[in-house]
């Protein structure tokens, strides 16, 4: 018998599970001013501040 496949987060707390809905994960190309290659910089952001972030 196969697995079944879990689609969704079960908490016992429901505010929590609300609450992280609220987070976005932003990635930003970042170029290396010695190589001029590109690198990845990831961070967790509330989404009422993702401009802010993204400003710097």
């Amino acid at each position: 018998m196969a697995k079944a496949a879990k689609t969704a987060i079960k908490t016992k707390d429901q505010k929590a599970a609300a609450d992280a809905k609220n987070w976005t994960k932003v990635i930003r190309a970042v170029r290396s001013p010695k190589t001029g290659a590109y690198t990845f910089k990831e961070s967790i952001v509330h989404k009422d501040k993702i401009k802010e972030h993204l400003g710097q």
